[in-house]
């Protein structure tokens, strides 16, 4: 049988054998968490258990991890004006995002969509700070949202400058940290966020699991995103996913403890594929490749002339699993809007191919890929010179 190699880690990751562990442990629990019998303080105590390890993973308070079935339904949680806070109990009357934030953030949660706006960003794929300054001095009390790492680039944007420059505009700061946790230190209180997404099966949790995290207690949601009964404080009815959200604890915890040597280990793979990749093709453009810090497990390259879904299907028909950098929930292929937004042509928007590494990543994965990339950029210089005769 015929090994794949699956490079695309910023899409989902496999479970981590403890996440697994803490699933399967969970689902064979009858109790219901909100149950007050034996079985639902059973049920209870693994829901607890992961509520401190996620919040571990992010310097937090226990207390202020509210878990919900996705990153996206974080980010919709999280962009309200309907955020208060001790001194401030008007609703938010904007929400300022940049030109590159995931879909769910783009989609500006429940804010009506003339109250939302983008904010630029650099060449180099980061936000532009003066635009964030010049931007939020003309709205009060603004909701600024700003990604951590850049899923498509993995370009990792500067969250605790932009933080100090709401702060001081007497806004608030959502950060969307989805493919940043277990790959990048992210610490809430040094990046000076005041709300965090996270997802569990980026970092090798179960599907169907993510957490808003807040900073302190004083922010509160006045308008909950799910109304019911009052799990989760109130602030998400429904009954919890306990095995997902076991396996997400366990997940965090694994996390937590490797991230160093994890990190390492990919960007030493991620700087071999790139050395390789250029090698085989040095007219290749890897974006944000020595002028911006990126996560260690991504590149994102383009090749005039080549199409994405084209390259997608050949790498998978040599049985190497990539992305577009730009593929959305039903599977085609659109100009990449992050690319877009950094002033990158039309040709290599359509044609970028994102590679994503993980932590059981090996070198035969790299060698593959770049074997599987040989073969497409001989092709495709073929059938240049063919049009050329």
């Amino acid at each position: 049988m015929t090994t794949r190699s699956y490079l695309d880690w910023n899409a989902t990751a496999p479970m981590r054998e403890e996440a697994k562990a803490a699933f399967a442990a969970a689902a064979a629990l009858v109790g219901n968490p909100s149950s007050v019998h034996a079985e639902g303080r059973a049920a209870r105590a693994l829901v607890e258990t992961a509520r401190d390890q996620v919040a571990a993973l992010v310097g937090a308070r226990s207390d202020n991890v509210f878990f919900t079935a996705s990153g996206t339904e974080a980010n919709m949680l999280a962009l309200t004006p309907a955020i208060e806070t001790a001194d401030e109990k008007r609703p938010r009357s904007r929400l300022f995002i940049s030109a590159i934030e995931h879909a769910s953030v783009r989609a500006g949660g429940r804010f009506p969509r003339e109250a939302v706006e983008e904010l630029p960003v650099d060449p180099d794929g980061r936000l532009d700070l003066a635009a964030l300054t010049a931007a939020i001095a003309k709205a009060p009390r603004p909701l600024v949202s700003v990604m951590l790492a850049n899923n498509e680039t993995g370009i990792v944007q500067p969250v605790a400058e932009a933080a100090a420059i709401v702060h001081a505009a007497g806004g608030l700061i959502h950060v969307d940290a989805v493919q940043a946790i277990g790959r990048i230190a992210c610490d809430i209180t040094a990046l000076g966020a005041d709300l965090l997404a996270l997802s569990a099966h980026k970092i090798g949790g179960a599907k169907g699991t993510g957490a808003l995290i807040r900073a302190r207690d004083d922010i509160h949601f006045s308008e909950p995103l799910v109304r019911g009964g009052g799990q989760e404080r109130g602030l998400r009815a429904g009954t919890e996913n306990v095995a997902g959200i076991a396996a997400f604890g366990a997940a965090a915890a694994a996390a937590a403890a490797g991230r160093d040597g994890e990190a390492a280990h990919m960007r030493s793979l991620r700087d071999r594929l790139e050395v390789g990749l250029s090698a085989v093709t040095p007219e290749a453009t890897i974006f944000g490749r020595d002028t911006a810090p990126r996560l260690p497990n991504t590149t994102l390259f383009g090749l005039p002339g080549i199409k994405a879904e084209t390259a997608v299907i050949a790498f998978d028909l040599e049985d190497v699993a990539v992305s577009s950098g730009a593929a959305c929930s039903s599977g085609k292929v659109q100009p990449s809007h992050v690319l877009a937004a950094m002033g990158v042509s039309g040709p290599l928007q359509r044609g970028a191919v994102r590679v994503s590494l993980g932590w059981n990543s090996t070198e035969a994965d790299v060698e593959k890929f770049l074997s599987a990339w040989r073969k497409l950029a001989t092709a495709l210089s073929k059938g240049r010179q063919g049009i050329a005769a």
